[in-house]
């Protein structure tokens, strides 16, 4: 398989969605009106093989005798190093150094009082950086960053003319690291276990920001039977005192001079340090979005301070409602079907994840599982454009402990606080299959704490649905799921096997109709009180799963799978899958050029209300 990075570099400030052209942005969903300067490209690299760079300070002075090219996985800087890029199984650690001007600068009338943020849009698992020799600590405080997910960033002072620019990346085997699918000391590498791809996967780039500031997240909750937008904000403020939030929000493709469609501003007196804050807006006669109507709105969002300086950021936004009700799920208040695919981008490039996402599209799908990975958020914010439903999965840690379960959480914090700004982003899963659950069934304190997680959800995020553990193994208490979908994993490649076994599902049988019993904990009663997903199906042409092999046989047998499917009282199915990756040769799409294997439209079936059963 060709190693593809899953990385992009940035060219324009301003993203295109134009499904005829995409140009690369900057990872992430919110805009600045500044410029930035990307610090991708070759830099100086070592692997330190015996974890020596610490003590010797490196990040002092070291001779460094190789290059890299940033961003790029670790994987891929070992064979170009040559070393052998694959075979390292326990721990590695590799130093990147690099050196940079002092970015030029001229003051605007309004906002004199700056620093520079250097910002990566991700990096890990374990991440230390140095400017000149000195350690920088994030934003959040920590000299060491934990997580390879999402993105972090510092604020730099005493810059000199030329500065020195050094990281240290630590990765390692660890079980109680979230990790999704790449292999591990428990899970090893074949099957459905993939290699290891850490490392500087993502930009970095240096931006001129304002001392006090609104930060690049951004979440948002619409109600659309009135209209309102709930947005919440994260101030950062280095000088107490009074300011106001001015937010104004625009018609997707207006100019920054179009008269908005909706504006209010809000007094605030901040403190020191960083605050959350929730402001609602409301946005009269407002167009919802759905994978039909994908309705898009720009926020334009003012700090501003009692001398009048100003900091300004902007995003994109739709105005949507998904939930569930009893046995069905509802967009917009209108009953709906998920069509759905799982998707494993694995490492191919933003180029080739942009072509898949429109073949699934064109498959008829309207919704996509994005399989316990983590992935350039340019995804998120191309799904708005062009209308996807969005399955997100915090990536696995593969045990159960304490540890493991505060990784999580961690990795669970960051992911939200960066992706809360989509309305294509509907469903969130805490587990798969009991990846690092696997005591589910009989360990109290990790039910315990997937029910926190869930309870967690339902009250801070009321936007999304949140699965506990997809598949199986869903935990009741006291007979109320903790939930909001009933999900079945469910393969076979016999088609009179399928029909029994969705007939079981749909009566409520809990204990045969996956690998392992569907739920844990107290009795529960189905009675079609939750939506049924079938989450996992299908995966013709894996050895594991059986079935067709040729792609005329395959698209006939889907076929006939989805028309049993749409014969239950069932509320969405995702097959699998997407791609081939690795060893899952089961893809129904071209991964390296998006086109399809099958019929257009073969997963489609769309909408649905009355017919329902």
């Amino acid at each position: 398989m060709q190693n593809r990075t899953n990385y992009g570099s940035s060219k324009s400030r301003e993203a295109s969605f134009d499904t005829e052209t995409f140009l690369d942005d900057l990872p992430r969903a919110v805009l600045r009106p500044n410029e930035y300067i990307l610090l991708d490209g070759e830099w100086n690299f070592a692997v330190d093989a015996n974890d020596r760079g610490l003590n010797e300070t490196w990040y002092v002075s070291h001779n460094y005798t190789q290059t890299a090219h940033w961003p790029g996985s670790v994987e891929q800087h070992l064979a170009i190093s040559q070393h052998d890029g694959t075979s390292w199984k326990d721990k590695i650690v590799v130093w990147y150094e690099r050196t940079f001007k002092m970015p030029e600068y001229v003051p605007d009338t309004e906002q004199n009082d700056t620093i520079l943020q250097l910002t990566f849009g991700a990096c890990g698992y374990e991440t230390q950086v140095w400017l000149n020799g000195h350690p920088l600590s994030t934003i959040e405080g920590e000299q060491v960053h934990m997580g390879e997910y999402t993105s972090f960033s510092y604020e730099l002072e005493a810059l000199q003319p030329v500065n020195r620019l050094t990281v240290r990346v630590s990765s390692s085997m660890d079980a109680d690291i979230p990790r999704g699918k790449q292999e591990s000391h428990v899970y090893k590498r074949g099957g459905i276990w993939y290699q290891t791809f850490t490392g500087a996967v993502r930009s970095v780039w240096l931006e001129r920001v304002e001392r006090n500031r609104l930060r690049s997240r951004v979440g948002v909750v619409s109600i659309i039977e009135d209209n309102l937008v709930r947005f919440t904000l994260t101030t950062r403020i280095h000088d107490p005192g009074l300011y106001k939030i001015i937010l104004k929000v625009f018609p997707a493709d207006a100019g920054r001079d179009d008269t908005p469609v909706a504006t209010d501003e809000f007094p605030l007196m901040l403190d020191a340090g960083q605050k959350s804050q929730r402001l609602v807006l409301d946005v009269p006669d407002a167009k919802v979005w759905s994978p039909e109507s994908p309705t898009l709105y720009r926020l334009v969002a003012r700090l501003v301070n009692d001398q009048g300086g100003v900091s300004e950021i902007e995003t994109k936004f739709g105005l949507r409602k998904f939930e569930a009700r009893g046995s069905r799920i509802f967009l917009n208040n209108q009953a709906i079907y998920l069509d759905g695919i799982l998707y494993q981008p694995g490492n191919s490039s933003y180029d080739q994840i942009k072509k898949h996402l429109l073949a699934m599209k064109e498959l008829g799908c309207n919704l996509v599982r994005i399989h316990i990975a983590g992935v350039d958020p340019r995804i998120y914010r191309l799904a708005d454009k062009i209308g996807m439903l969005l399955w997100v999965e915090v990536p696995s840690p593969h045990q159960s402990t304490l540890k493991s379960r505060e990784n999580h959480r961690a990795e669970l914090m960051r992911m939200l606080a960066l992706i809360g700004t989509h309305p294509s982003v509907v469903i969130w899963s805490l587990y798969n299959e009991d990846w690092g659950a696997q005591d589910i069934a009989h360990n109290r304190e990790t039910r315990q704490y997937i029910t926190d997680m869930y309870h967690f959800m339902q009250l801070a995020y009321p936007q999304f649905l949140v699965v506990d553990n997809d598949g199986w193994q869903h935990i009741s208490f006291e007979g109320r799921l903790k939930s909001d979908l009933l999900t079945a994993h469910i393969y076979t490649p016999n088609l009179e096997q399928w029909e029994k076994t969705l007939d079981e599902l749909t009566a409520g049988n809990m204990d045969t109709v996956a690998a392992f019993p569907l739920v844990v904990g107290d009795p529960f009663f189905f009675r079609k009180q939750v939506p049924l997903i079938v989450s996992e199906w299908g995966g013709f042409g894996f050895e594991n799963y059986g079935g067709p092999q040729d792609d005329t046989s395959r698209a006939s047998q889907i076929a006939l799978f989805k028309a049993a499917l749409r014969k239950r009282s069932i509320s969405g199915d995702v097959y699998t899958q997407a791609t081939d990756i690795e060893d899952e040769r089961n893809g129904l799409i071209d991964s390296a050029t998006g086109a399809l294997n099958v019929p257009a439209g073969l997963l489609a079936s769309g909408t649905y209300a009355s017919e329902q059963k």
